[in-house]
């Protein structure tokens, strides 16, 4: 891509639900930056908005408008900078409406453009809360298929990956019944080439090591305990290993999170969402990071949402959004450096 011949910009972070603790988190990042060596990144928001919530908490903190992304390494060590959403969203803390509907798009869909015209080189999004998006008439399942609309249509695979465990799960919003129905081994071999390839590009491994979660108790057990074991993913296990990969499976889910076996592989890919966000939450909540793969663009996120109970106490802890800022630069290096690897072969 061409960020390479441009000088490193900084991060472009959404505003989130206004009446969650998107800004919270965003001000309280920005005055932990120094202790938490955390990258250079910028607000897409409105500076009235935030300084408005930091005088509220008692906080003194520096926020200044830029004009654009590459005025934020210049501004970001002595205040948060802003780059304006074009409006001052209404917003109560605790409460979400569609009232604000408009510059939580709106914020979006600046970082998105921002990054696929290389002005920022990842995009972090602050939770969104989308009953009230619904309610003003959004018309994407979530956060994430709407982003990859905006980024060209692509497939978007979600994984959540912190320090202890990754994981992929191969359907997310939607009904437990349907999810499993749902499942058939095309759609296994598709995302788990999407994922495959995000591992070598974003994360910097080589031969990456898939392991993929059984669907029944003891992975089915010979067809005992249900036939989808053996019939769906035990066939898409086969297609992937022919294409190369390094893939183990179908493993009985009560044993695939065990300690012993996450040293094993680099990713579990799971079958629907809970299957694959309790282990992880469970195991690392803190430090996990929502990961959309499969983008032209690079997209983290905290793995937590809008938090409207505690939203304008200053209680909220920003741990996952600083882990997502982090991973958010270390993938954008780890794609420069492939590149420039693949440029000079």
């Amino acid at each position: 891509m061409a960020q390479i011949d441009k000088p490193e910009t900084g991060l472009a972070l959404t505003m989130g639900e206004p009446g969650g603790i998107g800004g919270e988190l965003s001000l309280k990042t920005w005055i932990e930056r120094d202790r938490n060596n955390t990258p250079a990144f910028f607000v897409i928001d409105s500076v009235e908005r935030l300084q408005r919530i930091a005088s509220n908490l008692g906080w003194t903190v520096a926020v200044e408008e830029i004009s654009s992304p590459d005025q934020c390494e210049a501004v970001f060590h002595h205040a948060l900078p802003v780059l304006s959403v074009g409006m001052v969203p209404s917003y109560i803390p605790g409460q979400a409406t569609a009232a604000s509907a408009t510059a939580v798009c709106r914020s979006i869909e600046m970082a998105v453009e921002l990054a696929m015209n290389d002005d920022v080189r990842a995009i972090v999004t602050n939770p969104i809360q989308k009953n009230a998006l619904y309610d003003a008439g959004f018309k994407y399942p979530g956060h994430t298929e709407f982003i990859a609309h905006l980024s060209g249509g692509i497939e978007p695979v979600m994984m959540l990956a912190s320090p202890e465990l990754r994981v992929v799960p191969l359907s997310i919003h939607e009904p437990i019944v349907q999810a499993i129905t749902s499942i058939n081994s095309e759609t296994i071999v598709r995302k788990s080439l999407i994922v495959a390839n995000a591992l070598r590009q974003d994360f910097a491994l080589a031969d990456p090591r898939l392991a993929m979660a059984g669907l029944n108790p003891h992975a089915g057990e010979n067809a005992t305990m249900g036939f989808e074991d053996s019939t769906i993913i035990a066939p898409a296990i086969e297609t992937l290993r022919r294409s190369g990969l390094n893939v183990m499976g179908p493993v009985p889910p009560d044993a695939l999170f065990m300690a012993r076996m996450r040293s094993s592989y680099d990713v579990a890919i799971c079958h629907y969402h809970d299957q694959a966000l309790i282990p992880i939450k469970a195991i690392d909540v803190e430090r996990a990071v929502n990961v959309t793969v499969g983008l032209p663009i690079i997209r983290t996120s905290p793995d937590h949402g809008t938090a409207l109970d505690i939203a304008g106490t200053g209680t909220a802890e920003p741990t996952s959004l600083i882990a997502a800022l982090h991973m958010a630069d270390n993938i954008a290096r780890n794609r420069r450096d492939a590149q420039i690897s693949k440029d000079t072969r």
